[in-house]
């Protein structure tokens, strides 16, 4: 139990160095939302790599992440921004959009449509697929 638990700690801190550059490329607002003023957390797309991956991170709120733990939970009309962030610069913010509209599309027309709408790099394409939401 205390291995695991190590291992743990080494990985929190691992991601915690991440945070200033997380920061700084996110402008300290939440990268799905923009939502600022908010507590931040690292995230780490899944599936989550053996070691820490700076390009597989996120800076996103407490309700992003709530929503994002319990993916029946989403609430798809705080999501239509993603209109926008889907054409983020950012690959990881991309996937997660892509993801997040991939999840919402059955029920949501207009996230059917931005997912028609949209070209991304066949490794954003790739991230995006390597697990559902």
């Amino acid at each position: 139990m205390a291995k695991g638990y190590d291992v743990n700690q080494e990985r929190r801190q691992a991601l915690s160095l991440f945070g200033k550059d997380l920061a700084r490329r996110a402008k300290s607002k939440c990268e799905l939302t923009q939502a600022s003023g908010v507590p931040l957390l690292t995230y780490e797309i899944p599936p989550v790599p053996n070691d820490p991956d700076f390009e597989r991170c996120l800076l996103i709120s407490e309700n992003v992440l709530a929503q994002l733990e319990q993916p029946r939970s989403l609430r798809p009309g705080e999501w239509r921004h993603l209109n926008e962030v889907i054409w983020s610069d950012i690959p990881a913010v991309q996937a997660m959009a892509l993801r997040i509209l991939r999840h919402l599309a059955p029920a949501e027309p207009w996230a059917q449509n931005l997912i028609e709408e949209s070209y991304l790099h066949p490794g954003v394409e790739a991230l995006a697929n390597e697990a559902p939401l």
